[in-house]
């Protein structure tokens, strides 16, 4: 079996990589680092978990080593372009680990935060910048950045960059790139769009892909739990309760149902953080590290916020809406059974979501296991409460005439 010393790194890649206790490469580091060490462009098809970011990063920490190029003012080396910031600051931390000992200057830079220390860090030349498409694309509009030295371009999670709508900035960043260059695109699934871009942007690409866009981790035991919509956060509040349960990641759909389930979870005295795009880069990382530390054992979060979620120990992903996109269920549940672990997912569906089960078991080709036992199955919903202090059925109360304030004052009174 392949080991990393089989493969020719440096030595202080190596030397880094025995510090952590990585000896074998997963299956897409395998297939991908040989090629990518003789610079062939590569386009690599894996879900995230799958160890791609060390597929790309250590291959490319051992090319720049070995140009031994000096980096000048404002220049970059190496581009990485991420869609989020949480996955932006785990590649840096990544590379940061694998060049201990290199001189190699490296640099996030994302939007959400002051631009003064990123542009400080671009004076001086980076081996190695990783980015979000905004805050990079203005930056290079106000002259901090340049590729004249630009060795390889990177193009990291792209299926989730078009979904988010980056495609135009992706163009534009292009545009400004050298044609000569390496280009290594990743992407977890392979729909049109993303062919029609590799096609574009690579030039005779090696193909690796290590796992079927529509398969999901055998590892992983995976349950349906039918509920009307009104008894969600009942059956969320239960379900907390399993003592199973060492770290929970709960899946919204929108940025103002995650809050909302932090809301109600803190009524019950369960501690949670939300995690999406409305929330500052500061809040996010605090969410992401405690849960990553264990002081907080769940973490609401939306498909795009979780894309930087690294986290080897979640034993439940749970949806409390099923996602409308059939392939960010595999992203979900993909969070769990990490690193040989094993895990559960556990799906919410109300009347409304069976459309999107229906998708979701057409697409893993796989039916997903009914569980009726749980306290809310067959519960009807909850009547809606509203017209407080009204019998059913009463009209409402006219709003105030404008001018009639004191007779309305002295009706109330009697």
């Amino acid at each position: 079996m392949t080991d990393f010393k089989s493969l020719k790194l440096n030595d202080s890649i190596l030397k880094a990589l025995d510090k952590k206790g990585y000896t074998r490469p997963t299956p897409i580091q395998e297939k991908s680092i040989p090629h990518i060490m003789n610079k062939k462009d590569l386009l690599g098809i894996a879900q995230t978990g799958t160890g791609k970011t060390a597929a790309f990063s250590l291959p490319l920490i051992h090319n720049l080593m070995s140009s031994g190029v000096e980096v000048k003012p404002k220049n970059v080396r190496a581009l990485i372009l991420t869609p989020t910031r949480e996955l932006a600051s785990q590649i840096e931390d990544n590379i940061k680990m694998y060049s201990k000992g290199t001189n190699f200057k490296t640099a996030v830079i994302f939007g959400g935060v002051g631009s003064t220390p990123q542009i400080n860090k671009l004076k001086k030349g980076l081996d190695i910048l990783i980015a979000t498409p905004g805050r990079l694309l203005d930056l290079m509009g106000s002259g901090h950045v340049q590729y004249n030295q630009l060795e390889c371009f990177i193009l990291d999670e792209a299926d989730r960059m078009l979904d988010m709508g980056f495609i135009h900035d992706i163009k534009k960043v292009i545009k400004k790139l050298p044609p000569k260059k390496h280009t290594l695109l990743f992407s977890a699934t392979m729909p049109s769009s993303i062919s029609k871009l590799a096609s574009s942007l690579l030039r005779d690409p090696i193909r690796v892909e290590v796992t079927p866009e529509s398969s999901t981790v055998d590892k992983i035991d995976q349950k349906i739990n039918f509920v009307e919509k009104s008894n969600k956060i009942e059956l969320l509040v239960n379900v907390l309760k399993d003592k199973k349960i060492n770290s929970a990641l709960v899946f919204s759909r929108t940025k103002h149902g995650a809050d909302k389930i932090v809301r109600k979870l803190q009524k019950f005295s369960i501690q949670s953080a939300a995690i999406h795009g409305n929330k500052s880069q500061g809040a996010r990382e605090r969410a992401l590290n405690a849960f990553r530390t264990g002081d907080m054992n769940i973490l609401i979060a939306t498909d795009i916020a979780a894309r930087g979620i690294d986290v080897k120990d979640v034993s439940h992903v749970i949806n409390f809406d099923l996602p409308n996109d059939p392939e960010n269920y595999v992203h979900r549940i993909g969070r769990t059974a990490r690193a040989g672990r094993d895990g559960v997912a556990i799906s919410f569906c109300d009347e409304s979501e069976k459309k999107y089960l229906k998708a979701i078991e057409k697409f893993i080709k796989l039916k997903i296991p009914v569980d009726s036992t749980h306290i809310m199955h067959g519960v009807a919903a909850k009547a809606p409460v509203h017209n407080q202090g009204r019998p059913q059925g009463a009209p409402k109360q006219k709003r105030n005439p404008k001018g009639h304030k004191n007779r309305v004052k002295k009706a109330n009174r009697e």
